[in-house]
């Protein structure tokens, strides 16, 4: 099996990419050399902030897709290894059928 990294970059305009690999320091080059057209070719220099070992790549990719559904805040909670604010942060935000219902509350 496959070991996996997932990884935050903060871009040279500031905004994070959140990335998955199983090979970090390869993907960090990468991201370094913009060899791939994409997101962070167009915001170099990137710099690593923040990445998390896993036994499976599968996990890695998984958790990912998670990080990159996140506000912001929610990610500098991550990095911060702050897990109160980040479980405050996912209390408050409400879920698409609790905005629904009160929405058609009378």
């Amino acid at each position: 099996m496959k070991q996996g990294w997932v990884y935050i970059l903060e871009c040279s305009d500031g905004s994070y990419y959140t990335g998955s690999t199983s090979n970090i320091e390869k993907r960090l080059s990468e991201h370094h050399l913009g060899i791939y057209p994409g997101y962070t070719s167009r915001k170099r220099p990137v710099k690593l902030l923040w990445s998390e070992h896993f036994s499976e790549i599968k996990f890695a990719i998984a958790a990912e897709r998670q990080i990159k559904g996140w506000t912001r805040k929610k990610k500098e909670a991550l990095m911060r290894g702050d897990f109160d604010t980040l479980v405050e942060l996912s209390k408050s935000r409400k879920s698409p059928d609790t905005r629904k219902q009160i929405k058609q509350s009378p």
